[in-house]
């Protein structure tokens, strides 16, 4: 399934830095090196096996800025999924941004109008951390009133390459072109409660962007996964370095035991267990009898129609403690 995507702003606001980080295992400091984009470049990104995001980054440059929305507008605005938009906070031109802005708004209605709008506040680092959500809010509610008029709803981010905002924006963006997600929810959220796990979290195998997350124990850092993505993102390219392979982390302490496994084809999970009575290896065990039909679900979850109800439920599931084990597919 082809999603096409269009990544939009003026130039150096951070959209090919930002790009390379998420799909190309770049460090934030090495995207220094990183040229300005010219015209568009195109690039195919496989996620979730059979779901191709189609990435439209379009160079931002007054002169090709000006071409997106005359010679070329029905050939870039035309059949979009997804539209983002990003500025650069501390952007010495706002107001041509902001028109920019409008005039990619008003394109996408014309040629994509179920297409869905994401805008990224970007270089927040930038901003004294006292002041950035509001900042970021004064900023939010200026794209709204553009977006309101023409009956387009859109979705704000913070984001920054320096911190966990970037991946949390992404993480989210990419959840919404999933087809038929609810269904990849609902098995995790049953996958939680019979492992009585605090919390599992799957992750995209490439990139490492949150896929779904099933919580039975609040944590008070809404950021947490997005932490644990670019920590082990960066673990991952220290490996490489050295020729190694990431395969698998644990941690135990006298709180609580994390689990972080090869889970499907083309995915990681994360499992967090504070319980003292669920012995390691009893998760381990749960891990492992419930990979392959999670790996027949995602396979599924590119098909146009929704999945029958019989094709939801496991086969058989146990639900045991200690030293027991769920087992799902048998």
């Amino acid at each position: 399934m082809l999603q096409k995507v269009l990544l939009m702003g003026k130039s150096g606001a951070g959209k090919t830095s930002m790009r390379s980080i998420i799909f190309a295992n770049y460090l934030a400091r090495d995207t220094m090196r990183l040229g300005a984009t010219i015209d568009v470049e195109h690039s195919h990104v496989r996620f979730l096996g059979n779901l191709v995001l189609n990435l439209w980054d379009c160079g931002g440059q007054e002169a090709f800025m000006e071409n997106y929305f005359e010679s070329q507008r029905d050939h870039i605005f035309r059949n979009v999924q997804v539209l983002i938009y990003v500025f650069d906070i501390e952007s010495r031109d706002l107001s041509k941004d902001i028109e920019y802005y409008a005039s990619c708004l008003h394109a996408v209605r014309q040629n994509s109008k179920a297409a869905q709008i994401f805008c990224l506040v970007h270089k927040m680092d930038l901003i004294p951390e006292e002041q950035r959500d509001q900042v970021f809010l004064k900023r939010e509610r200026e794209l709204q009133s553009i977006a309101e008029p023409l009956e387009l709803r859109i979705q704000c981010f913070k984001t920054s390459i320096w911190d966990e905002t970037l991946y949390r924006a992404w993480s989210q963006m990419v959840y919404s072109l999933i087809p038929n997600r609810d269904s990849l929810q609902s098995h995790l959220e049953k996958l939680c409660a019979v492992c009585h796990a605090d919390e599992v979290v799957l992750f995209e195998r490439a990139t490492f962007l949150v896929i779904s997350n099933a919580v039975r124990s609040s944590h008070s850092d809404v950021h947490r996964h997005e932490k644990v993505s670019n920590i082990i993102k960066q673990f991952k390219l220290s490996c490489s370095k050295t020729q190694a392979q990431f395969s698998t982390m644990q941690v135990r302490n006298a709180r609580y035991s994390a689990f972080i496994e090869g889970f499907t084809s083309t995915t990681y999970a994360m499992v967090i267990v504070s319980d003292p009575t669920i012995q390691p290896a009893s998760t381990l065990i749960n891990i492992e009898a419930s990979r392959a039909h999670f790996e027949s679900l995602i396979a599924q979850l590119n098909d146009v129609a929704p999945l029958r109800h019989n094709e939801q439920e496991p086969k058989n599931v146990v639900n045991a403690r200690a030293t027991g084990a769920c087992r799902f597919g048998e």
